[in-house]
């Protein structure tokens, strides 16, 4: 064997190790990032906290993130319902009086219901009813599993078809993060009919959002953003790659609200932008300046609430 074969051999030997390496790394990155771990293990700390050898840890099997629990529960009366859909998930109903419709909400990664409380109140105030919903994987619902809105769309449906066979026609549908992602895939791909939708910050694709997280920490997208696409998706028994709101936006005729932080680092204007454009149906968007991929509240609770009360009463209206 001449030494440029040997060489060469050597090469494609290496090459061949950093690809299963990669690819062992993104499996394990995946995994940790949708399934969550017991509730009782602490969460991995931000990088800045933590040892040279937790680093290596991270780096090689991914973070560690505990199953969301509810901290908390409504001030008002209210009714805990337990629905079987893809799985079984647990709602808060908290009923108002006169009410003029019900608003689903629907949280973000890594949250659940007792999160949506403080917009739920909003509602409640605008004359609504509200459901409030564990997606699988969070707070009371079952499994570990979060598939960032793809599975949890079919839970957005059996939400819908759960009030309606309850006797409720005014329906609205509230989302946040994965929360509106897992709206418009159930909307783009079944034939539920809310009154309208108020999605928060839905990433443009599954890889621009995987892209977004290792750009917030000054990581390189490449190969890695992809990689972990890819085994996501394999290991939750879907093509990740296809996981594309930008692209459901074109079969949603609905009235739409859409909304979004200015300065969001995980969902760029453009996503945004792109989303807007492709809705089929009435729209309208509201970007609040000095907001982050953060609760709107905190900042502009009386914009937000304006915002969504004109949008509610002009559905209501239309809806006559």
């Amino acid at each position: 064997m001449s030494p440029k074969t040997k060489r060469l051999k050597k090469m494609l030997w290496i090459l061949l190790a950093v690809f299963v390496l990669l690819n062992t790394m993104a499996y394990f990155h995946a995994y940790k990032f949708t399934h969550f771990v017991d509730a009782e293990i602490e969460r991995t700390n931000s990088p800045a906290n933590l040892s040279r050898s937790q680093k290596l840890k991270t780096l090689l099997f991914g973070i560690t993130i505990p199953k969301p629990e509810n901290d908390g529960e409504p001030n008002l009366p209210f009714e805990t319902i337990n629905l079987r859909s893809n799985k079984e998930i647990e709602c808060w109903f908290i009923p108002t009086s006169n009410a003029i419709g019900t608003v689903v909400l629907f949280h973000g990664f890594s949250g659940e219901k007792s999160s949506l409380l403080d917009k739920s109140e909003v509602f409640n105030g605008l004359g609504y009813n509200t459901l409030l919903v564990d997606f699988m994987g969070s707070g009371n619902s079952e499994g570990n599993q979060t598939t960032i809105g793809f599975l949890e769309s079919q839970q957005v449906k059996t939400c819908f078809e759960y009030l309606k066979e309850r006797g409720e026609s005014n329906i609205y549908l509230f989302g946040t993060s994965m929360g509106a992602v897992a709206i418009m895939k159930s909307l783009s791909e079944s034939d539920i009919k809310p009154k309208g939708i108020i999605l928060e910050c839905p990433f443009g694709t599954m890889y621009q959002t995987v892209c977004a997280r290792f750009e917030s920490m000054n990581a390189p997208t490449f190969p890695m953003a992809g990689l972990l696409v890819f085994w996501g998706g394999i290991q939750n028994g879907f093509w990740a790659f296809d996981h594309n709101p930008t692209e459901y936006a074109k079969k949603i005729n609905t009235p739409t609200l859409l909304l979004h932080g200015a300065r969001d680092e995980r969902v760029s204007q453009k996503e945004i932008q792109s989303i807007f454009n492709n809705l089929v149906g009435e729209k309208s968007k509201k970007s609040y300046p000095n907001a982050g991929h953060e609760n709107y509240l905190l900042q502009y609770k009386k914009e937000w609430t304006n915002d969504v009360s004109i949008f509610l009463h002009k559905q209501a209206h239309n809806n006559k």
